[in-house]
């Protein structure tokens, strides 16, 4: 699918569901495809992100991924309150992005083409993208400092996951690119690559795990989330806010999209978003089938120990690692934007 028609199907659906909400304020596209052009073929395991905005404090629940007309969409609820101002979303390194180009979708107030308007037109200072990028590290500090060890063992490996993979966030908001979600260590891999840091890389991946996994036993993983997947979206019955990204309909990106990724030779950077879902597909059997745990544990612990976590003691050093190289990471992230061509200010 063309993701021009992808986009018209995506409006279509704001104006016949999407706007009918108490509070509707607006509704616009980020995520990856924003920036593709319109006649550009929507990637294999791609959605189509559609950020719903309402009035208030707080948003509900994202409605996730989805099938409509055809195009595969996601669907997430945000607060007016989180974007009510130009400098709220030209700080925000998850925000950012969704303004720099027009992709709104529904703007019945004219308040939305405001602050997209006033956000393209900073978006690539200085000032801002460093902004941004103190955000990210700030987020990765955020996560990386708390230590839950009460909580179930898939839960605390998220924990530890999310905040150690920001720092590839930190790469790609340094240099204006989407903060991509499944494939951020592919995408800050190409950013390192363009600005003469690739020596840099092997640093991002060893927090993570993954520098020296080989292809063949990635593979071997994902034929292990394979089964757990299967069974978590047979299961699932406790609304989570992931809920919708392990469904059968989901199952392409998670499964079929990771393959491809590891046979083009990419399979430690798909090692990110398989022990994301794997911990997922674990929080959904943990509520709803705890008798498939313990069958199910063995692929699970084979991934995490490859990743060299074992233990609470394991994810509290890896996160005191990660901790002390983010001023590294930050010192990288300066020269991409000294680097930049694109940068003002």
């Amino acid at each position: 699918m063309r993701i021009g028609d992808a986009r018209r199907l995506a409006a279509e659906w704001v104006r016949e569901q999407g706007a009918s909400g108490e509070g509707f304020v607006g509704a616009y596209l980020g995520g990856s495809t924003a920036s593709m052009p319109e006649e550009a073929e929507l990637p294999a395991g791609s959605d189509i992100d559609v950020f719903v905005v309402l009035e208030g404090e707080a948003a509900p629940p994202k409605l996730g991924k989805f099938i409509y007309g055809g195009a595969l969409l996601e669907v997430t609820h945000l607060p007016w309150s989180e974007l009510d101002s130009a400098e709220k979303v030209l700080g925000s390194y998850h925000l950012a992005g969704g303004f720099r180009h027009d992709r709104i979708l529904a703007d019945p107030s004219g308040r939305l083409g405001v602050i997209q308007r006033e956000t393209a037109r900073s978006f690539q200072d200085r000032f801002w993208v460093e902004r941004r990028c103190r955000d990210a590290l700030q987020r990765a500090k955020d996560g990386l400092s708390r230590a839950e060890p009460e909580l179930p063992w898939h839960d605390r490996v998220t924990a530890w996951l999310f905040p150690t993979g920001v720092a590839a966030h930190v790469i790609l908001t340094a240099a204006l690119r989407n903060p991509t979600i499944r494939m951020r260590y592919l995408a800050a891999r190409g950013v390192l690559e363009q600005y003469g840091l690739s020596g840099c890389y092997d640093e991002l991946l060893q927090q993570l795990g993954s520098a020296k996994l080989r292809q063949a036993r990635v593979e071997h993983h994902l034929a292990g989330l394979s089964r757990t997947f299967d069974a978590a979206a047979a299961a699932a019955r406790t609304p989570f806010f992931f809920s919708s990204d392990i469904t059968p309909e989901a199952r392409p990106i998670a499964i079929q999209a990771s393959l491809e990724l590891i046979r083009s030779g990419n399979h430690r950077e798909a090692s990110f978003w398989i022990a994301a879902t794997y911990a997922r597909c674990r929080k959904i059997l943990y509520a709803d089938a705890p008798e498939l745990l313990k069958p199910l544990a063995p692929d699970f612990d084979e991934l995490m120990d490859d990743l060299g976590i074992r233990s609470q003691a394991d994810l509290e050093r890896r996160a005191q690692r990660t901790l002390a190289y983010l001023p590294r990471l930050e010192e990288i992230a300066a020269t991409i934007m000294e680097r930049s061509p694109d940068i003002s200010g």
